[in-house]
């Protein structure tokens, strides 16, 4: 649904996009990172055929970004960080005054505008000027009008920025309820949780250029390693009184337990289950220890801040 190739845009002297090649299959999620000025915002410009790429090609939707504009933007639902609200409408006048620029039917205009401000709690508010919403409902409604042509590619930058705790809720789920065999989603995001629990696939930009990319699991494992667990047991650990497995590595043996390195823990770990209680000890837990997006994220940047 998206692919692009060697994706390179550049500003006098400055390479502000480099290189980039990414393929998105229908269905998929994908969380682009990076820091303010990695780049992240020329290349969504360039893939809704608002900027021209100086080297390289994108395809959305199978239509390049430079031989069919129109087809591009016809294809794309884009939210970015200036909504473009116009303050003086009304919330309902606005997503109105849209619809009738994707040329949708006044009856399909009516029902989705309809649809949408209910689903994100606008209804009662539909026919006040849009000046006078909060930032939230600001960023609600902008969201709206993205969806209102139902198109089968998303780009949408800091999705729930501005909003509370059960409103940016509502958009995650509304994102899980859109992902389809028909619609590819890109997310651009400083919120590292929010891009963990949406994205199936992950890119982190920097300086121009994709620094890594994958799975959430498959870029834990390349950054941070095999998983880790934390083994506790009820009283005082006594040490470990038997050779561990193959491909196991102890980090730490404290009074309560054991922290360790696994590479194939479902072959590891029921040995060791098995040899600690032949000790007679009783296990009170076994848990893999927690490895976030953030610290991915991070351990990336180190890598290529000490290159």
């Amino acid at each position: 649904m998206i692919q692009t190739e060697d994706l390179s845009k550049q500003f006098e002297d400055i390479w502000a996009v480099d290189g980039v090649t990414l393929c998105v299959q229908p269905g998929q999620v994908l969380a682009l990172l990076g820091q303010n000025g990695a780049g992240k915002t020329t290349t969504v410009r360039m893939l809704t055929s608002v900027l021209t790429p100086t080297r390289g090609w994108a395809r959305l939707a199978g239509y390049d970004v430079t031989q069919s504009p129109a087809k591009v933007r016809a294809s794309v639902g884009v939210l970015t960080e200036q909504h473009g609200l116009y303050l003086r409408m009304t919330g309902w006048e606005y997503l109105d005054f849209y619809g009738k620029i994707y040329r949708l039917d006044p009856t399909e205009r009516l029902k989705r505008s309809q649809d949408w401000m209910e689903y994100f709690g606008l209804s009662e508010v539909r026919n006040h000027p849009i000046g006078q919403y909060s930032k939230g409902m600001r960023q609600k409604l902008a969201l709206a009008r993205t969806l209102l042509h139902a198109p089968p590619v998303l780009l949408l930058d800091e999705p729930t920025s501005a909003m509370d705790p059960e409103s940016a809720q509502l958009v995650r789920n509304a994102i899980v309820g859109l992902r389809s065999e028909q619609r590819t989603i890109i997310i651009c995001t400083h919120n590292l949780v929010e891009a963990e629990m949406l994205a199936d696939t992950i890119a982190i930009i920097y300086k121009g250029r994709i620094l890594i990319s994958g799975t959430v699991e498959e870029l834990k494992h390349s950054l941070l390693g095999p998983v880790e667990y934390v083994l506790r047991v009820h009283g005082k650990w006594p040490g470990i009184g038997f050779e561990l497995p193959e491909g196991v590595t102890p980090l730490e043996s404290g009074e309560q337990g054991l922290r360790f390195r696994v590479i194939e823990p479902e072959k590891a770990n029921p040995v060791i289950l098995k040899k600690v209680m032949e000790q007679g000890l009783e296990v009170v837990s076994l848990q893999e220890s927690p490895r976030t997006l953030e610290q991915v994220y991070l351990a990336a940047m180190a890598q290529v801040k000490h290159a």
